[in-house]
């Protein structure tokens, strides 16, 4: 059922089914660090949705969401979907395809910074750009 306030449903939309089975390369390394609490014992979920838009990966916990974003992707392109999700309270961290296959260990602790951080209230999220 979709949940016109933007936030997360255990109801998984097909599209996110879809990017669940079709992670990049760059998705899937990130996701083998972070998965199972491994990385600060924090829990993260892959392609959760948070209608209408998919999250490549959230900490409901912290109220982080994590983009993998490779050439696809640019300012005008996930403007919107930023927007959503800061006024919701949500922090997003975009991180580059290119810095998780060449430099996963600096990836890993800008996470760990971010999770470090209070979760923000609704409406006082940060965005930050790796």
């Amino acid at each position: 059922m979709a949940n016109p306030r933007g936030t997360i449903t255990r109801i998984t939309s097909p599209h996110a089914k879809h990017l669940r089975a079709s992670m990049t390369e760059a998705e899937l390394r990130l996701w083998h660090q972070i998965r199972n609490r491994r990385l600060a014992n924090t829990k993260f979920r892959k392609q959760a949705t948070i209608h209408p838009f998919v999250a490549d990966f959230l900490c409901v916990e912290k109220r982080l969401v994590i983009e993998v974003d490779g050439s696809q992707h640019s300012p005008d392109v996930d403007a919107p979907r930023t927007a959503f999700l800061h006024p919701k309270g949500y922090r997003v961290l975009r991180v580059w395809n290119s810095d998780v296959l060449n430099d996963l260990p600096a990836v890993l602790e800008a996470i760990r910074t971010e999770l470090l951080l209070p979760s923000p209230a609704c409406g006082r999220g940060s965005t930050q750009q790796s």
